[in-house]
């Protein structure tokens, strides 16, 4: 039987190696998130971290199975009482999108993805902020309705509204732009 201590250490480091991982696996996509609520790619990069530090907190087993959930919940929740200490919300600023760095970039992308990509994002900028943020959850960082649902505080029927309604205006928006 192992003593204590050796057990203490061992839990200790498997909860490290996790965390680690779970940094490398999000920080990226929650990093784009934040800055997307804030507007500000620094403050969402503090926003993140102090997200990753609550996740240091937690215990392994109470996150098992929807992680990802959490950290987007605490990450959004943090976003906005920033927002909230400003006393306004600011929209995402056109090209600070392109500025937050992915941790891996997709190589082999053609050209006419790309603009097609850049053509929908700019699309997206004249969209209400709610709009924008489930079209983002959903399409971006593939959430289901249910999960969008509870990182955002919405009724999964007012989700699946809010991403139908922006999913038939830029279908509109964008095929009007096509020659």
């Amino acid at each position: 039987m192992k003593p204590l201590s050796a057990i203490t250490e061992e839990n200790a480091h498997d909860q490290n190696t996790w965390v680690q991982a779970t940094v490398q696996e999000h920080q990226a996509a929650l990093t784009r998130y934040a800055a997307r609520l804030l507007g500000d790619p620094d403050r969402a990069r503090d926003v993140v971290q102090d997200t990753f530090v609550r996740l240091l907190a937690q215990p392994r087993q109470q996150l098992d199975g929807h992680v990802v959930e959490w950290l987007f919940t605490v990450c959004r929740h943090r976003a906005l009482d920033i927002l909230r200490k400003e006393g306004r919300m600011k929209r995402f600023e056109e090209g600070e999108a392109e500025r937050v760095a992915t941790a891996d970039p997709r190589p082999g992308r053609t050209l006419e993805a790309a603009e097609t990509n850049a053509e929908i994002l700019r699309l997206i900028g004249p969209l209400p902020p709610n709009q924008q943020e489930v079209i983002r959850l959903k399409f971006q960082n593939g959430f289901s309705y249910k999960e969008i649902s509870r990182i955002t505080a919405l009724s999964v029927t007012n989700v699946g509204f809010l991403i139908h309604t922006a999913v038939t205006r830029l279908r509109r928006e964008f095929a009007a732009q096509q020659p």
